[in-house]
């Protein structure tokens, strides 16, 4: 009996690997990657607003969400978007199942890491899909108030001031990681970069140093107001993407150094179109 066992729970496991690497889920996937980077090219594009018009709606997710619900067909778009972010969803969690591709892809730290990107892109594609079937209030809140509110409730808790501190330094190395992972083009061996001609290896590189770097920028500096936040106690001082965005024409550089990680956002969705072509899944 044990040995049947063992044997169904092989042939049941070796059945969900199979499903993992078929090619629906690479198709969800690579529909996730375009929807990540319609985000970001219209996160890009709100920060562009911002920079050289001061007001405008507010460079985040909701921001985008909202942007794309003005539109024709601003539905059906949205629906769209939400079923290819639970696909990418799906795909990190056949990820952290079975591990990535590639020959170090079932290491635990990435599959940890995969399990986090599971739960944070089906968070988004919940709150799209929520806001697409009339939860207004789903989606598009300010990531700013969101951001304060949490930091309030865990600055309350015992050791409060200590969490904020720890979560905003994650976030910070995070984004340091992404940045310099970026410039040292570690995204290409993600990638089917044989198949590309010379020009569009250089044009998928170009984008991916530049967008990723804006990227992590984004991600440090925000991490470094939380950490602010954690020091001073005051969850004001925690900031979303679109208050982390703004402070940036805040700087002696004005609107130009916005503009710029404004183009770099852009770029980071064009490289992720890119990813949605070239990935291995």
């Amino acid at each position: 009996m044990a040995t049947g066992s063992a044997t169904a729970r092989g042939r049941g496991l070796g059945q969900a690997q199979r499903a993992a690497n078929s090619r629906a889920v690479a198709a969800a996937a690579r529909a996730g990657f375009v929807a990540r980077g319609v985000l970001y090219a219209l996160i890009g594009v709100l920060s562009l607003r911002i920079a050289f018009s001061g007001g405008g709606q507010q460079a985040d997710r909701g921001g985008a969400i909202a942007e794309i619900a003005q539109k024709p067909f601003g539905a059906v778009l949205l629906w769209l978007l939400g079923i290819a972010l639970a696909g990418m969803a799906l795909w990190r969690l056949s990820e952290a199942a079975f591990g990535q591709a590639g020959p170090d892809g079932a290491k635990p730290g990435r599959r940890a890491m995969a399990a986090g990107r599971f739960c944070f892109y089906g968070f988004v594609a919940y709150s799209v899909l929520s806001y697409a079937a009339g939860d207004k209030g789903s989606g598009s809140g300010s990531s700013d108030k969101n951001s304060q509110d949490v930091t309030a409730k865990a600055l309350d808790w015992p050791g409060g001031q200590w969490i904020v501190g720890v979560a905003g330094a994650a976030v910070t190395a995070a984004g340091v990681w992404i940045a310099v992972r970026a410039l040292m083009r570690k995204f290409e061996k993600h990638l089917r970069m044989s198949e590309m001609s010379q020009r569009t290896r250089k044009f998928v590189a170009f984008f991916g140093m530049f967008g990723g770097t804006a990227r992590g920028i984004v991600f440090a500096t925000a991490g470094c107001f939380a950490i602010a936040a954690a020091v001073r106690h005051e969850p004001g001082e925690a900031k979303g993407m679109d208050d982390t965005l703004r402070t940036f024409a805040d700087t002696p550089a004005g609107p130009w150094l916005l503009a710029l990680i404004a183009v770099g956002l852009m770029a980071f969705g064009v490289f992720s179109c890119a990813n949605a072509r070239w990935r291995n899944v």
